[in-house]
């Protein structure tokens, strides 16, 4: 499941983008039943990429939110990256949480002009043969995202079974998600699962890809809207050599 959840602001009409913009600032009590729901929700996942959740901030009342879902949602390992840093202000970061343990944890950094885009690398199984979870967040800008397909094709090049999935800020048919998948082997996204803005989704910008060695099923947009974006989830069947 892949799921940017926006600190917890709850933007679900467009207005909100107004009258809740200082909710990216200032702490409001709100986001806790906000985060309670999501917890509700991903907790029937095994696997969950966050984009946008806050590592500990005055926004967040100093409450790693990756940690707060991770324990209300019954998930024994939870990682973050921390992509934009402001201090007591924001951390602003992406996270995974898991019910399965991990070999391997890794991040990286995106290229870019403006600093602030990641990925993280998670690996399951065994060394030579490892399952791998790849959590995005991509640019705006379309050259930006661009250089970070690049960046994020080689990575995934490096193995056979790969799921990526997260926000990657463009369209199942745009030219850099077909560069990408001209890059890889990676299965193109569902086109018809749209998922931004919550209150009305006329974009799918959030994706869930796999290595054909991965079978895939019931991937679907869940009508959930505590957000600007919608969360996306698919069941994965592995194959046979593949060792959790």
């Amino acid at each position: 499941m892949s799921y940017n959840i926006q600190v917890g602001i709850t933007s679900t009409r467009f207005r909100h983008y107004i009258t809740r913009s200082w909710r990216h600032i200032l702490p409001h009590t709100g986001s806790f039943e906000n985060l309670n729901q999501i917890a509700a929700l991903i907790s029937e996942f095994d696997i969950v990429a966050l984009q946008e959740v806050d590592a500990g901030s005055f926004r967040s009342l100093f409450i790693n939110q990756i940690e707060y879902l991770a324990r209300r949602g019954d998930f024994p390992y939870w990682f973050f990256q921390t992509n934009r840093n402001l201090g007591r202000f924001a951390q602003h970061s992406n996270g995974l949480l898991s019910k399965i343990e991990p070999a391997f944890i890794g991040d990286h950094k995106l290229p870019g002009v403006i600093p602030g885009r990641g990925i993280m690398e998670v690996r399951y199984g065994r060394e030579d043969n490892p399952f791998v979870v790849l959590l995005v967040h991509l640019a705006l800008g379309r050259r930006a995202r661009l250089r970070q397909m690049e960046f994020l094709a080689d990575l995934v090049n490096r193995y056979r079974h790969v799921v990526v999935m997260g926000d990657f800020n463009c369209q199942a048919r745009s030219p850099e998600m077909r560069h990408l998948l001209a890059q890889t082997d990676l299965c193109d996204p569902e086109e018809d699962l749209h998922t931004f803005p919550s209150w009305r989704p006329m974009r799918n910008i959030d994706h869930i890809l796999v290595t054909p060695t991965i079978e895939t099923r019931d991937i679907q947009v869940l009508p959930f809207a505590l957000s600007d974006h919608l969360p996306i989830a698919v069941d994965v069947t592995l194959p046979d050599e593949v060792s959790l």
